[in-house]
């Protein structure tokens, strides 16, 4: 089966049972290739696990040779937020194929994502019609709080993890979101990185993995 969106895929390691996806969205300019590093780490403690990681539906608008969930190059809010509602859609696609391939469902699937596709996997966790097993939220915001309060749906239990040193996402941007969280009565738990910026650092990987690790059982 091909899927809607070009992806890097990690099996479970000698064959083993599937009982678990991680999807792992990467940041603007980024791919599928880029964000699969965190599986390196985390596959070897989650042995049922498939980790799949798709390119973003368009060639990034500065970074031809990466891609992105929406364009950035238009700072209004309103057309990032018509543009962030097309990649929902794909990804909604492209989700619904993961889950009929290997016969999850959502209570199964883990969204994660970094930058921009933090801010894609916060959408998609909340919007769907049945809950997903966590969220992972790497260096993100929530686009839309107007958009979101009006279309969620349900309360998928939730990590976000910033570092303190982002200029590219500043860190208040997590607070306006744990706000969001808790007003809305959703699990949330936060970690500031110290003497971080906008990146992954091992620290984080690890905070990220420990949160899975209770979820998936």
């Amino acid at each position: 089966m091909t899927f809607c969106l070009d992806s890097i895929i990690i099996k479970p390691e000698d064959k083993a049972v599937i009982n678990s996806a991680i999807i792992l969205l990467h940041g603007y300019g980024g791919d599928g290739k880029d964000i699969s590093m965190l599986s390196l780490n985390w596959k070897r403690y989650l042995p049922n696990t498939i980790f799949i990681c798709p390119n973003g539906h368009e060639p990034c608008s500065i970074n031809p040779s990466g891609y992105q969930w929406f364009d950035l190059t238009n700072d209004d809010p309103k057309y990032i937020l018509e543009e962030s509602i097309k990649a929902e859609k794909k990804l909604n696609k492209f989700i619904n194929e993961v889950k009929n391939k290997f016969n999850l469902e959502n209570n199964k699937i883990c969204l994660s994502g970094f930058s921009q596709g933090c801010m894609m996997s916060i959408n998609l966790g909340l919007i769907s019609e049945k809950e997903y097993n966590c969220i992972i939220g790497f260096s993100g915001k929530i686009i839309n709080q107007e958009y979101l309060n009006l279309k969620k749906k349900v309360s998928t239990n939730t990590l976000l993890i910033h570092g303190e040193m982002d200029q590219i996402v500043p860190p208040n941007h997590m607070l306006e979101a744990k706000d969001f969280f808790i007003r809305n009565n959703i699990e949330i738990e936060t970690h500031l990185i110290k003497n971080c910026d906008h990146n992954i650092p091992i620290e984080a990987s690890s905070i990220a993995l420990n949160y899975i690790k209770k979820k998936i059982k």
